[in-house]
């Protein structure tokens, strides 16, 4: 009898465990084909939302080459004296600053609020004359207070009957007042100031906004890695609001809008004990709403220890605006005076210190670099053109968040040398100008072939080569790659892998003499960025005849 079931245990452990293997051998097929390519584009956003002061723009990640890379890119327009509510996403994101400057401040956890005004720090806002007048005031108002102190505490000692005991209480009255007036003044965590051409760096789960007190929009492209480690969810990209009433930034369509006999119940539920239903929610405008709108009312009131009409403020139930709003008036928040001195400054510590230095603590990480000025190109050729690069020795921020970026800025005609990402992903933007684009896979077939102008996009899997030439207008982009420290690798120039093979080996394998070889290998003396043969042979003519 103990044999059959034991037989029988081991078959049903048997079929669990090829269940098992084939369910997980499935799966990594799933992700192994996802980057079975047999066709690129360049691409327009395909989400837009129109918001009251801004818009937001997004791709759909769902096609192939997106679920490939493992991203989701949106491209985020502010007007002037917009705000872009606090949120943040379940996966890193680099964001690149394409035009316009204003300010963006990132909320990490467990770290103080270093931004804190003081009352003289008020006084000085109100003019020079007027804070003349205040602290005048204010010295007259504290020497009367320790007057009247002083002859409290002389009564107390000739009358000597509460002792110490009512001093001490007196003190901690006088402490509560301090502490009442202490809170009173405003503290936050720091604001940053931010341009073209800046990177800027956000951990999963770190909340941030951002606010434009330019003239002109302030433009950023932004993308997350979805497929990053610190996403312990699925690939499907999410942004959690703070505040507000925002939409579907990456229409995720086809979900059911019907409600269960569960929901119906919960939500019945739900309106019983004072809270919003979900029904309602989606009758509100949309089915998004901000975090605090899943709550309870009067839970959230108790919990924040606010009334309910302030709790229902934060839960948005009155509040039909977007993700982007128009701020009235002048957002007013503390920050240092800007100066070109004090940025020098700041950058000549930073070269100082280590990488075991202030900076790489969490309060103090740097989260942004510029990387769009000339000064800071890393290749530059007076014919083809400059390009800089961002990886995690530049800022050991990408170290942790696994990315990296590329800016690239190429002339008239000029090419960006045939290469291959030895260990990235690469998703191009334009963001002026124009180019031709190839990109060939490992069957040595063009999967895109296409001329690529500013506002498109298009992504260049791990190891396949691309060849770009920029037109007669120019071409200047931003890339965003999938490791933090991404290398290429070239087909042409001074550092090719061309030029590192032996004469034989290059004459037979292409079936050309040594001379031919030799030219091959040398016939280019520029690294990566490339200048046009054309170009160069009208300069060598030019020459000539001079």
């Amino acid at each position: 009898m103990a044999k059959p079931i034991a037989l029988a245990f081991s078959l049903c452990l048997l079929v669990l465990f090829h269940s098992c293997l084939a369910a997980r051998q499935q799966s990594q097929s799933s992700q192994q084909n996802e980057c079975q390519l047999d066709q690129l584009q360049a691409r327009e956003p395909d989400n837009r939302i129109e918001t009251e002061a801004g818009r937001i723009e997004s791709w759909d990640y769902n096609r192939d080459d997106f679920q490939c890379a493992g991203v989701a890119v949106q491209r985020i327009t502010i007007e002037r004296n917009g705000l872009h509510l606090p949120s943040y996403t379940h996966a890193p994101q680099l964001i690149y600053i394409v035009q316009g400057s204003g300010f963006l401040s990132t909320v990490f956890p467990g770290c103080p609020e270093t931004f804190e005004e003081s009352e003289q720090s008020d006084e000085e806002q109100q003019g020079q004359g007027q804070q003349g007048r205040h602290g005048q005031q204010g010295r007259g108002q504290r020497g009367q207070q320790e007057q009247e102190e002083e002859e409290q505490q002389q009564r107390q000692r000739q009358q000597g009957q509460q002792g110490h005991g009512q001093h001490d209480r007196q003190q901690g009255q006088q402490g509560q007042r301090g502490q009442e007036s202490f809170e009173q003044l405003d503290r936050h965590q720091k604001v940053r100031r931010i341009k073209e051409g800046d990177i800027v760096a956000i951990p999963a789960g770190v909340t941030y906004w951002s606010y434009n007190d330019g003239d002109q929009p302030l433009v950023a492209v932004s993308l997350l890695d979805i497929s990053n480690n610190q996403n312990q969810l699925d690939r499907n990209p999410r942004r959690f609001y703070l505040a507000g009433n925002p939409q579907d930034e990456f229409n995720q369509q086809g979900q059911s809008q019907s409600q269960s006999q569960w929901d119906q119940d919960q939500d019945q539920q739900q309106q019983q004990q004072g809270g919003r239903s979900r029904h309602q929610q989606q009758q509100h405008g949309n089915n998004n709403n901000n975090i605090f709108a899943g709550f309870n009312t009067q839970l959230l009131a108790d919990a924040l220890n606010i009334d309910q009409q302030t709790a229902q403020q934060l839960q948005g139930q009155n509040d039909n605006r977007p993700q982007i709003v128009r701020v009235r008036g002048r957002l007013d928040f503390i920050q240092p005076p800007q100066s070109q001195q004090v940025e020098r400054q700041e950058q000549g510590i930073q070269r100082q210190q280590g990488q075991n230095g202030l900076e790489e603590t969490l309060c103090n990480w740097k989260i942004r670099e510029n990387i769009g000025r000339p000064s800071r190109a890393d290749v530059f050729s007076p014919q083809a053109g400059r390009i800089s690069t961002l990886n995690s020795f530049k800022l050991p921020i990408l170290r942790y968040l696994d990315l990296s970026a590329e800016r690239g800025f190429f002339y008239n005609n000029a090419i960006y040398s045939p290469h291959w990402n030895l260990n990235a992903h690469e998703v191009y933007y334009v963001i002026r100008g124009s180019a031709r684009v190839q990109v060939v896979n490992d069957n040595g077939q063009a999967i895109l072939d296409n001329e690529v102008r500013q506002g498109q996009l298009f992504i260049v899997p791990q190891n396949h080569a691309v060849l770009q030439k920029a037109s007669n207008n120019g071409y200047e982009y931003i890339a965003f790659k999938t490791q933090d420290n991404a290398k290429i690798n070239t087909l042409a120039g001074r550092t090719s892998v061309l030029r590192a093979l032996p004469d034989v080996v290059l004459a037979n394998a292409y079936q050309i003499d040594r001379q031919q070889a030799r030219n091959l290998k040398y016939n280019r003396q520029e690294t990566v960025a490339l200048s046009s043969s054309r170009s160069s042979q009208s300069q060598r003519s030019w020459w000539a005849i001079a």
